[in-house]
């Protein structure tokens, strides 16, 4: 379990990077919070610097789109799902569970 922040500090609509072996963006989708695998599958890009829009972002680097609640590519480029995280909150502090599998083509996971 990885502390990331407080609550408070991802409003809605925004993201924070975790710096981890691979990164991990955990973002907050009107509300709901998602963890995912920070690197586009398609091409090496920051998923957190992306454009959230409900539960997808979109990749800034070719506009590949992944579902934050299964990691699974929404168009192309992308073809293969990044790996998705679990997210709880205790006493106002966000806390990511890092996930150990990783995903089959086309897949997300949840740990």
């Amino acid at each position: 379990m990885i502390p990331v922040c407080r609550l408070d500090d991802l409003p809605a609509g925004e993201s924070v990077r975790i710096d981890t072996t691979p990164p991990i963006a955990v973002f907050n989708a009107d509300g709901e919070l998602y963890a995912i695998d920070d690197t586009c599958t398609h091409q090496d890009a920051s998923l957190s610097e992306g454009w959230l829009e409900g539960c997808l972002v979109e990749c800034p680097l070719h506009a590949a789109s992944f579902d934050l609640r299964t990691g699974r590519p929404t168009c192309l480029p992308a073809r293969r799902a990044v790996r998705t995280h679990r997210v709880t909150v205790d006493d106002g502090m966000v806390h990511v569970h890092v996930a150990t599998e990783v995903p089959a083509e086309g897949e997300g996971t949840a740990a």
